[in-house]
């Protein structure tokens, strides 16, 4: 276990010596195949170039608008005084803005709420099966090996149709999305290096898979953090008053604005990383902190571990936003924040998720308040990702207040009655053991 960033920067800056792999990477290539987030180093730089240009940030800056239509579909749904299932509509956020990026149309209502139930399904499973890998023990035809089996087929399936219905298109029908350029690839279009169907199923879903839960994870516990801190939300909703003045979602040119919206992001990933542990399995005899590793030796690493370190973070435990202004950050080392990892492997939909993650967090910010339910206490518990998977919050609607004005100790809309929710961890996305 890597547990100082220096050692954890140079585990990250030596991808041939230290590739991945290990139970987790393993169990993943099963459901996912051999996508950008997962492959061998040897052919990820090949892959890498591939995708590159589909999230640039120029790229990322076309895709904000569609970004805010979902989010405001989202927003527009809500009432005053409901009670909101935080986490599952996070899921079905992200899932519909990844999947209009993968596939330009959006998923219908039906086909993006199964998505988001297969994937909680396939999230729960894994980290059971990651730190349990006896094969025979999930062949067992239990209930809960029968949904996993049966998700992680759904989700194959999806993605599968999305690729026929889209070959089976006219050859006018060419979209500039990731699907586009996958499937332009398997024709060498331009010149470049083909690549299999094979390949592009594996892509579609490694994206699909990542690019869902983890945004949606960020999402949920930063809005779970904002409700439990209410002077950094007072801040929050100063910012985007002033800067979403219209209401609308914010586009490119009003992102740079949102600084407070940026750093309660960022803290949220430092606080509560959704990838907290990760491996690396040596492909050669080397030497790492003075100890000799034979090849093949599984090395892990857990940015949660990290960004807890009080020598790394004074007062880790506290979510302080303001960590991240301008001008603060200088004294963090290398390897030490790496909520999406470092070096030629680190995530290549960063730029992506923080848009999205901005756009959604501002706009809800600028309409609506979230309120935790009476007794509501914060239960994380390991799995293959970490955030909250049943979270529910009552929504307030705001109105505008001059800044610095503070809200109402009571600014729920008389006549408003909130309705309890019984939380039942099966059914709301919970992560027991005993629910893989």
């Amino acid at each position: 276990m890597a547990c100082h960033p220096d050692l954890v920067h140079q585990v990250l800056r030596d991808p041939r010596t230290f590739d991945k792999g290990g139970p987790l990477y393993d169990r993943l290539r099963m459901l996912l195949g051999d996508g950008v987030g997962t492959c061998r180093h040897q052919d990820h730089r090949r892959q890498r170039r591939l995708l590159q240009p589909d999230f640039r940030k120029a790229r990322v800056a076309d895709q904000v608008g569609l970004m805010g239509e979902e989010v405001e579909a989202v927003c527009r749904a809500w009432r005053a005084g409901q009670v909101v299932d935080v986490s599952a509509t996070m899921l079905d956020l992200s899932t519909r803005v990844v999947s209009r990026v993968l596939f330009s149309d959006s998923l219908d209502t039906a086909t993006a709420a199964e998505m988001r139930e297969c994937l909680a399904t396939v999230v729960r499973g894994m980290f059971v099966r990651t730190v349990m890998p006896v094969d025979a023990l999930f062949r067992v035809p239990t209930p809960a090996n029968r949904r996993y089996r049966h998700a992680s087929d759904r989700l194959r399936a999806i993605v599968d149709a999305a690729i026929t219905q889209r070959r089976q298109g006219t050859s006018h029908d060419e979209r500039d999305d990731l699907l586009g350029t996958l499937l332009a690839a398997t024709r060498a279009d331009g010149g470049g290096t083909v690549i299999t169907d094979q390949e592009v199923h594996g892509q579609v879903m490694t994206l699909m898979f990542a690019g869902a839960e983890s945004t949606a994870l960020c999402l949920s516990s930063a809005l779970e953090l904002l409700g439990r801190h209410p002077e950094e939300e007072r801040r929050l909703h100063s910012e985007v008053d002033a800067v979403l003045d219209s209401g609308q979602p914010p586009g490119p040119d009003e992102l740079p604005r949102l600084v407070h919206t940026r750093c309660v992001l960022t803290e949220t990933l430092r606080h509560r990383p959704p990838g907290w542990l990760f491996t690396r399995v040596t492909t050669r005899e080397t030497e790492l902190a003075g100890h000799r590793l034979p090849q093949g030796t599984t090395v892990m690493f857990s940015p949660y571990l990290l960004h807890h370190d009080p020598t790394l973070f004074p007062d880790p435990d506290r979510f302080l936003p303001d960590r991240w202004l301008p001008g603060q950050t200088v004294s963090v080392p290398p390897g030490a924040m790496i909520p999406f990892g470092a070096g030629s492997r680190k995530c290549i939909g960063e730029t992506l998720a923080l848009a999205e993650a901005t756009v959604a967090v501002a706009f809800i910010a600028r309409h609506w308040r979230l309120r935790h339910l009476p007794g509501h206490t914060e239960r994380l518990r390991p799995a293959a990702s970490l955030g909250p998977r049943g979270l529910v919050m009552v929504s307030e609607p705001r109105t505008r207040r001059p800044v610095g004005t503070p809200p109402r100790a009571d600014s729920r809309p008389p006549g408003t009655t909130v309705v309890p929710v019984v939380h039942n961890s099966r059914t709301a996305g919970g992560h027991d053991v005993r629910d893989a």
